[in-house]
Parts: structure tokens; sequence; C-alpha cells
């Protein structure tokens, strides 16, 4: 009897990007190598049956050379060491194409699965490998079943499709018999070239279904369930409680510093009671005034005993007091439209300033 070994079933959520972003950074990334295999069989073999000509006749003339060679010279050590020097550098020089092409189609599938990544996570020693019940689950587990059955099915649509085209093909194969030995090579060669393109497209498509199935495995393995998830946001963005304090910490900062401002304003105008705001007006470096203190209620009140302390005028506007609180904020000119009204009342606190230097 098999026994599957399953995960939790909270983890329902999809992964988020910075749960895909920490997988990626430690290796953890989806990728078919059957996708790796399928295209690098169909590429050589495309290479070879493009060039099929040039490397038979290379190859021939291989053969030729060692056979020809250690019958014609004497059968010396020397003698064989060259001529298989020989041979080999000539073999090499014709499949060198063939090598290069596997490697560039190897590396260019990988980079377009994965893209260009590396980790050293992976390579680290992990404990849980000893785990004897660790090694149960990936023995029984969804994937190994699906390499499994992936493998068995390989080998019988490969075979199958190999066998087909071989039938196909039989009666042009028995034809041979009758041929020259160069021209049963050749076609020979050509059979086996459009069997093995035919094999790789089939190698493709298996491949491709089972690219589908990596990601959507891997996607699986990387849900989360609703607590990991807000343990993620709580980690990213801070506890909520901390959070909240540090910003009430800030505005009490900003609230003190508000405060050290209001000495230095040319006016407060009030609503009377309710709202004050603190304006300043600096000649050469303003286009108006700007609010550099506002409040409601106990901050109202504060700034106006702030204000009475340093001798500063406190005006009661209740309708400019209420638009400066709702269209403008710390640090910004009045609005346009408040321009006459303002310099009609720093006018006034001009006028009063000078009489009072005169007493």
């Amino acid at each position: 009897m098999l026994f599957f070994f399953q995960e939790s079933g909270d983890k329902t959520e999809d992964p988020t990007p910075h749960r895909l972003r920490e997988a990626r950074r430690k290796g953890q990334v989806f990728k078919s190598m059957e996708l790796n295999s399928a295209i690098n069989i169909l590429g050589v073999m495309i290479l070879f049956f493009v060039f099929s000509a040039v490397v038979f006749r290379g190859i021939e003339e291989v053969f030729d050379l060692f056979i020809g060679s250690q019958l014609a010279l004497p059968l010396t050590p020397g003698n064989t060491q060259a001529v298989l020097w020989e041979a080999v550098i000539r073999y090499f020089t014709i499949m060198a194409p063939v090598f290069a092409v596997a490697l560039i189609l190897g590396v260019t599938s990988n980079l377009v699965q994965v893209g260009f990544l590396t980790s050293t996570q992976q390579m680290a020693p992990q404990l849980n490998r000893l785990n004897p019940l660790e090694g149960l689950k990936k023995i029984f587990s969804k994937k190994s079943m699906f390499e499994m059955v992936k493998a068995i099915l390989k080998i019988v649509i490969i075979t199958t499709v190999t066998f087909l085209f071989v039938q196909s093909r039989m009666d042009d194969l028995l034809l041979l018999v009758n041929q020259s030995v160069d021209t049963s090579l050749q076609v020979f060669w050509n059979t086996m070239t459009l069997m093995g393109i035919l094999v790789g497209v089939v190698f493709l498509f298996i491949a491709f279904m089972d690219y589908l199935y990596q990601r959507y495995e891997h996607k699986t393995s990387l849900k989360m369930s609703q607590k990991e998830i807000k343990d993620e946001h709580k980690h990213l963005e801070g506890d909520p409680l901390v959070r909240s304090k540090l910003k009430e910490k800030q505005r009490q900062l900003a609230r003190e510093r508000m405060m050290q401002d209001v000495p230095d304003a040319d006016v407060v105008i009030t609503n009377p009671t309710e709202i004050a705001i603190a304006l300043k007006y600096q000649e050469g470096r303003d286009l108006a005034p700007r609010v550099i203190a506002k409040g409601v209620e106990v901050l109202a009140r504060r700034i106006r005993e702030i204000a009475a302390e340093n001798d500063i005028a406190i005006v009661e506007n209740p309708p400019v007091a209420q638009m400066l609180w709702k269209n403008t904020e710390l640090g910004e000119e009045i609005p346009i439209e408040l321009y006459q009204t303002v310099a009609e009342i720093m006018a006034m606190v001009y006028r009063m300033r000078e009489r009072k230097s005169y007493i």
C-alpha cells in the first residue's frame, strides 16, 4: 500500500511577491529538465540533418584514415598512436559545432526558464535530509508519483513513435541490401536523423507538459495560509501597535516643533476658540503669508496662549480661520482667494505694532 503524505490544507492563498522574491533568492525556482533535454535533442538532430552530408563525409574520412592507415603501415606502437591521435583530432573537429550548439541550447533554455540566478543556499547542508520520515514523504509524494508516471509515459510514447516510424520506412531500408555501402550508410544516416527529429518533437511536447506541471507545483509549494500572509505583512510593515505608537510620537514631535514656531508668527487668526492659525510673512522670500502653526481645541488654546505670552496679535475672523484650516497645511502659503483679506489683516497688525512702538 502506498501512503501519500500531503501538506496541510490551510495554505490556500497564492504566494505574495515578497514570498516569490525570497524563494528565488534562496534558489527555489521552477524549471523543467525535460525541456532542456528536448531542446538539446531537437537542436542537435536538426543540425545533423541540415549538415548531414558534411558530418557523414567527415566521419567516413576518420574511418578511412584509421582503417586504411592501419592496413598500409606496419603495426607498431608509434604508428598506431599517431593514427589514433589524428583520428581523435578529426573527430572532435567534426563534432565541435555539435558540442557548441548543445552547450548554447542548454544555457539558453536555462536562462529562458530561470533567468540569471546565483544562490548557494541549496548547497548548504540541511539536517532534515537525514530524517527518514522526510525521505519517506519525498518517495511517496505527489511529485515522485508524477515523475514515475512521466518516465513510463516517455518510454511508451517514444518507443511507439520510433517503432511506427521505422515500420513506415522498412520497405526503403530493405532495398538497401542491393545498394553500395556508401549509399546504404547515407540513407541509414538520414533515416536516423529524421527519426531523431521526430522523437525530439514528441519529447518537446512531453517537456512542455512537464514545464506546465513544474510551474504549477512550484506555485502550489509556495502557497501561504492567511496567518502567514498576516505575519509577512506585519514583518514588512511593522507591528500595528508599534506603528501607531511611532506615528503618535512623530505627531507629538511635529506639534512641539510647530509650537516652537508660534513666537515667530506675525498674527494668529482664530474662530475664536475652536481654531487657531498662526501666519508668518517674510518679505523677499515668500510670495504670500505661510501657515506655521494650526490647531483645534486644545492645540488652538495652546497656540493662543503662546501668542499672548509673546505679544503676537490675535485676530478673530471665523470665515478666514475655517478656510485656512480646511485648505492649507503646515508650511504652505495661503490660498490666492484670501490674499486680499489676509493682506488687510496683516496691514492692521503692522499699524498696531507701529502705534505701540511710538507709545
